[in-house]
């Protein structure tokens, strides 16, 4: 019976991971391309109605898009209370921002 190296268990990993990243490049290759109409769609309603940013998570108000938080959300509850939802640590705190209205 033949010993098992560890250069060989590497071998298959790095073969596996190098099948996932090609067919996850693929799939998103020809998912675009069969999907190209809704894309244009989508495109053209963010266009029309001037639609923000993407919801990034979905955990918490002040969290799930940044360009329209407001700088006291984060501690609404209390002036000191800690984080506690997982996308504090992911997101850097809202700068201050102005805005020519004109």
């Amino acid at each position: 019976m033949m010993k098992t190296r560890k250069s060989d268990i590497f071998l298959v990993v790095l073969a596996v991971g190098m099948y996932l990243v090609i067919h996850l490049l693929l799939h998103s290759y020809f998912s675009f391309r069969n999907n190209g109409s809704q894309i244009s769609e989508r495109r053209s309603l963010v266009e029309k109605y001037g639609l923000s940013d993407l919801c990034l998570f979905t955990d918490s108000q002040y969290s799930r898009n940044p360009a329209l938080t407001d700088l006291s959300a984060p501690f609404q509850d209390h002036p000191v209370s800690l984080e506690h939802f997982p996308s504090g640590m992911l997101m850097p705190p809202v700068g201050r921002r102005t805005y020519d209205l004109d």
